[in-house]
């Protein structure tokens, strides 16, 4: 212990009492700065604590300073020798094809506008959808299907309910750390693969990883 360091000083001093507290805050799921300050001003002061304790157990701490999110992600393990804590699932089409287009158009937001929240109706994102449609394919009905799709990603955390407005959603930020660069990257040749199934006919080319598997944490309540 170096006494003429008081940040060092502190920050060992704390991490017996709140490490652990940390530690299962993230296993319960995303931490969001506002949502609880308290544990996430305690995750920053502990964060290299945090990262060597949960790596122990197979797991990355992914943290973003700067959006006010972390959370817990199972590292890449090709031998299959470690067992997996965070439950890692995979998409329907339709939970995809939305994320996708979710992201698509936070980095359209981010891009062109000065505004820090991307807030969206459910007519938005309806009609956000209803452009990638193929002409032949059942408009109605896919759209009909909707509302449990936005239902399963609010589940997932990638949208939040506004209080007080009917069926407006606020995307949150944290999709960007799950649908990342290279996926958007290969957009384009996936959607054609997406119109080809929703019109109800083979894919036009092999898909390699066309559903994206999410890590997803429900929030912690």
């Amino acid at each position: 212990m170096n006494p003429s360091n008081p940040a060092s000083t502190d920050t060992e001093a704390r991490t017996p009492e709140e490490l652990p507290a940390v530690v299962t805050r993230l296993f319960k799921g995303v931490l969001y700065a506002e949502n609880d300050e308290k544990v996430w001003q305690s995750l920053l002061g502990l964060t290299s604590h945090v990262r060597d304790y949960v790596s122990v157990l197979g797991l990355d701490l992914i943290l973003d300073e700067s959006e006010g999110y972390a959370f817990l992600r199972s590292r890449e393990d090709p031998d299959g020798t470690l067992p997996r804590l965070i439950a890692r699932r995979t998409l329907t089409f339709n939970v995809s094809l939305l994320l996708a287009l979710l992201r698509g158009r936070m980095l359209e937001f981010d891009t062109n506008s000065s505004e820090l929240r991307l807030i969206m109706t459910a007519q938005d994102i309806a009609d956000m959808v209803s452009v990638f449609l193929p002409e032949s394919s059942n408009e109605a009905k896919i759209l009909d299907r909707l509302g449990a799709d936005i239902k399963k990603v609010q589940e997932l955390g990638f949208l939040r309910k506004l209080k007080g407005q009917a069926d407006t959603y606020e995307v949150a930020r944290i999709l960007k750390a799950y649908v990342d660069a290279q996926w958007l990257e290969e957009f384009d040749a996936r959607l054609a693969d997406y119109r080809a199934t929703l019109a109800g006919e083979p894919p036009a080319s092999e898909r390699v990883a066309a559903e994206p598997r999410a890590e997803a944490q429900e929030e912690g309540k």
